[in-house]
């Protein structure tokens, strides 16, 4: 065997980061130990030592535990309950895997969302015996608005209802009804046994009626690749390196986007432009990078550059701000205080800030908004930040690296809440060209119509009668005294043109405060991705004229009863009351 041949095939090996989130006792940490076990990745003193704690837990028919090998906290073995986050690695001939095995428990959400914070896949657990339950709703949501964008979804303890299909099919079709509405690019179900080892790492004979992946089989294949943003080059400053006189380099990891010698580039805050002159890595220069690489720029000319500062494109900048808008996981036992001095951590920039107001909180069930002054523990929330300086800010659907932050509390350093940017407030904004934007906020443009912007658009294949609903609902929208307008996707848009420029124009309509409606569907899946990636999914109501496609379900033969039905959604979400 030629170990160096191996030991290079091993380095080169895709990494894939994944999650195993779900409520408590739905086994995930049972179904990780499933994988390492069956794939091989559990070396022997380990094994030994969880067959002798299996031995003194007194295991159904002499049985390892395979929770054990993640539940490493004497408390979580005492309970039988993740607290920590425990991560564990392992590799397969194709690919290279970090685990994340997250809490279950409500009380330790925000454990959840810190594991989830990296990872490319969510793997949520729903317990077969008991269905999908609202803590299960809880992780899925927040796992979406942390950007995952690939979601398997497996249906566990099937050996405690006989492995029967029906019962498979009944909790597909109840989290397909929910999921419709989150912005994952795909959603795969998967029915197994995580004791058993049924469709884990092997398929199962006790469900031939399933003849699709199995879970391993899923992460092996589950296209990552695409999912970096290697268009927004984002460069934040961690180090300046000056070993001697001869050597000036910036340091840090590349938060997204491509970068080759010889681009031109922009230094933020000061405005400076230069060319990169070197790109240097620990086993030498290279000529290009790109993320997540950590890396270190020299430049051609001599700026002044600090750590917090940002390196971009010349002709690829991000908005400069100091207040903005966005989702807050609030993950504290003391609850958010307005106006309250912390720390708030964005990429390497660290800077004072304080929540101005808190818009609403989410209602897990219903995905809409509460009306709400602050936020407890576990609560999500949409809320206005201010700085006391201005940061580089991307939108999080856009850009997860650049457009997350973390709030500290200033006098203990505890972990207050994670946030993910949803926009500058436009009062504030303006580009790295101090060129002048709109200064009417979104809060203005609702105060001026009496309600909230979105955007109704259908799923799936154009079906007769579609572009005629849509102005209908227009007629009845209008007549109702609301700002609305029908985007007529026949003249707008065609399949020769990129599925970007829809999403702009409802976008532009969108941020002119108007129920922006779309005449016809979105047949292809880069079409619905990129129009779910512009908004939050409060924000986007997809209506669908089949049950087999994601969401809400209008029949169109009845169009009363259809305008209806988007007016109940549109009020049971907050975005207007009729």
């Amino acid at each position: 065997m030629d170990v160096q041949a191996y030991l290079a095939q091993q380095e080169t090996k895709e990494l894939l980061r994944f999650v195993a989130v779900g409520s408590v006792d739905d086994g995930k940490s049972t179904l990780i130990g499933r994988l390492l076990h069956d794939s091989h990745g559990i070396y022997d003193d380990q094994l030994s030592a969880v067959a002798r704690a299996s031995k003194t837990r007194g295991s159904a028919g002499g049985k390892l535990d395979l929770a054990l090998l993640t539940d490493g906290l004497r408390a979580e073995r005492e309970q039988g309950i993740t607290i920590d986050v425990a991560y564990r690695y392992f590799a397969t001939d194709r690919r290279k895997f970090i685990i994340a095995d997250t809490p279950g428990h409500v009380q330790y959400t925000r454990n959840m969302a810190t594991g989830a914070s990296t990872a490319n896949v969510a793997l949520i657990l729903i317990d077969a015996h008991q269905g999908v339950l609202k803590q299960s709703r809880r992780h899925a949501y927040i796992a979406s608005l942390l950007g995952i964008p690939h979601l398997c979804v497996c249906v566990n303890k099937m050996d405690l209802v006989e492995y029967r299909q029906d019962v498979f099919e009944a909790i597909k079709h109840d989290f397909e009804t929910f999921a419709a509405r989150l912005r994952f690019r795909e959603v795969r179900f998967v029915p197994i046994s995580a004791v058993e080892g049924d469709n884990v790492v092997n398929a199962s004979e006790r469900m031939r009626w399933y003849r699709d992946e199995t879970v391993l089989g899923y992460l092996e294949r589950v296209p990552v690749s695409g999912d970096r943003n290697l268009s927004h080059f984002r460069y934040p400053v961690q180090l300046v390196l000056r070993p001697d006189l001869h050597y000036r380099g910036f340091a840090g990891q590349i938060a997204s986007g491509v970068v080759h010698v010889g681009d031109d580039v922009t230094v933020l805050p000061s405005g400076k432009r230069s060319t990169v002159a070197h790109l240097d890595t620990f086993e030498g220069e290279v000529d290009e990078a790109f993320a997540p690489m950590s890396i270190a720029i020299r430049l051609a000319d001599e700026i002044d550059v600090s750590r917090g500062d940002m390196i971009v494109h010349t002709g690829n900048l991000p908005m400069v701000a100091r207040r903005f808008e966005a989702q807050l996981v609030w993950m504290n036992e003391r609850p958010l205080e307005l106006g309250k001095s912390y720390f708030l951590k964005h990429t390497t920039r660290l800077v004072r800030a304080s929540v101005e107001a808190v818009s609403g909180r989410l209602d897990v069930d219903t995905l809409g908004e509460q009306p709400a002054s602050t936020l407890e523990l576990n609560d999500i929330g949409r809320v206005v930040v201010s700085c006391n300086q201005p940061l580089y800010l991307d939108p999080y659907a856009r850009n997860r690296e650049v457009g997350a932050f973390v709030i500290v509390d200033a006098l203990t350093n505890n972990t207050m809440g994670a946030g993910m940017i949803v926009e500058a407030l436009a009062e504030e904004q303006r580009d790295a060209r101090g060129e002048a934007v709109s200064r009417i906020t979104a809060a203005d443009r609702r105060g001026r119509f009496g309600h909230a912007a979105a955007v109704i658009a259908f799923s799936g294949d154009p079906q007769p009668g579609q572009e005629s609903f849509a102005y209908l609902l227009e007629q009845r929208l209008f007549a109702l005294g609301l700002a609305v307008t029908v985007i007529d996707v026949r003249t707008s848009f065609d399949a020769s043109r990129s599925p970007a420029m829809l999403a702009d124009l409802a976008q532009q309509s969108f941020r002119a405060g108007l129920l922006t409606v779309l005449s016809t569907g979105l047949p292809r899946a880069t079409d619905r991705a990129e129009l779910r990636a512009r908004f939050n999914t409060s924000d986007l109501v997809e209506l669908s004229t089949e049950s087999s496609t994601p969401g809400v379900l209008l029949t169109l033969d009845k169009p009363d009863l259809a305008v209806k039905t988007v007016l109940d959604e549109l009020t049971k979400r907050g975005i207007c009351v009729t």
